[in-house]
């Protein structure tokens, strides 16, 4: 059986990976419908030796697929993923649009997959550093029971899309020729300097990027009482996102159990041997399919707590790869019509 698929967005950086990803993961596919806005319509999109040219995308546009993945920014996924529907076609969106909906699935497959057994036509991917962070927490949750935890991200200039790896680009070529450094992306220079500002500013301090990792966590992990404290960091890395966490747990903790947990849970991959400089990194974890698991070690602030570091490809594990994953979680329980 194969199906209909539609990418909305399909010009950026998460939709390029989209493509790739369903083709290298041979996703069945009958007809690959690229979506996009007026400006790139007309415009032609290849991987191999396949084109496809890019359709501005309409209500109509979503006739007769079967799924589309939306990656388009939360305005236009308000604005056609009802339209989608109403035509029959899943939607799995990459924004932020639904993801609160009590109504639209949160979905990480390797968590919640029984969640999607009762979708109204559209799935929600969870936030690229939420995503990313749970692959090294639920296990353990499911070790120990998890209470809390306090995050620091690491955010690769990926998570702003083509723009902002242009601009890292830019800026380092800069520096080293002695030219201008142009800001246009980030509100400071992001070559050699982190800043503390992802998303915008609540009136209570965090940012709308830290609250996520609250509010899609507890949703995500059915853990209604959760409490979490994030803090979000740009970094001069161009792509994978790297998590510092904390974390508090119902029961006793040992760093040999957490190991084990982590080990044998699907898309979670430990690098934990510190004594010979083995622990994920960036570098490490860009383009690849699991997040990487290390550092594990007793926290010396909670009574049962852990600390550790999760990396993952913010493009993979963050936006594409996951809802991808959905879609074939779709596949396997029969939930695609074709």
């Amino acid at each position: 059986m194969a199906y209909n698929v539609g990418i909305l967005g399909a010009t950026g950086a998460v939709g390029q990976e989209i493509i790739r990803l369903l083709h290298e993961r041979e996703f069945p596919i009958a007809e690959l419908r690229l979506l996009a806005s007026a400006r790139s319509a007309g415009k032609t999109q290849s991987f191999g030796d396949k084109s496809w040219t890019i359709q501005e995308a309409t209500p109509e546009s979503f006739a007769g697929l079967d799924v589309c993945i939306f990656s388009a920014g939360g305005d236009q996924s308000k604005l056609f993923a009802a339209e989608a529907v109403k035509r029959g076609c899943i939607v799995v969106d990459n924004s932020s649009a639904f993801r609160q909906d009590p109504n639209v699935p949160l979905v990480i497959p390797e968590i919640n997959p029984d969640s999607v057994d009762n979708h109204q036509g559209i799935l929600a991917n969870p936030n690229c550093s939420t995503a990313i962070s749970l692959m090294g927490l639920y296990p353990l949750h499911k070790a120990f029971g998890l209470k809390s935890f306090i995050a620091s991200t690491y955010q690769a200039v990926s998570g702003s899309g083509a723009g902002g790896l242009i601009e890292l680009d830019q800026q380092a070529h800069a520096w080293a020729e002695g030219g201008e450094m142009k800001q246009e992306v980030y509100p400071h220079q992001i070559a050699f300097n982190l800043i503390p500002h992802v998303d915008k500013f609540l009136d209570d301090g965090y940012t709308k990027e830290e609250m996520k990792m609250l509010n899609e966590g507890r949703k995500i992990m059915g853990i209604d009482d959760l409490r979490v404290t994030c803090t979000c960091v740009r970094v001069p890395v161009f792509r994978a996102h790297s998590i510092s966490i904390s974390a508090e747990f119902e029961k006793p903790v040992t760093v040999e159990a957490a190991r084990e947990a982590v080990r044998n849970f699907e898309g979670a991959e430990l690098v934990d041997n510190p004594a010979n400089a083995e622990y994920p990194m960036p570098l490490n974890y860009s383009e690849v399919v699991p997040c990487g698991v290390g550092r594990i070690r007793k926290d010396l602030v909670f009574e049962n707590g852990l600390a550790l570091w999760v990396t993952g490809d913010q493009l993979w594990k963050g936006a594409a790869l996951n809802a991808i994953q959905i879609a074939e979680l779709l596949h396997k329980k029969g939930k695609l019509s074709s």
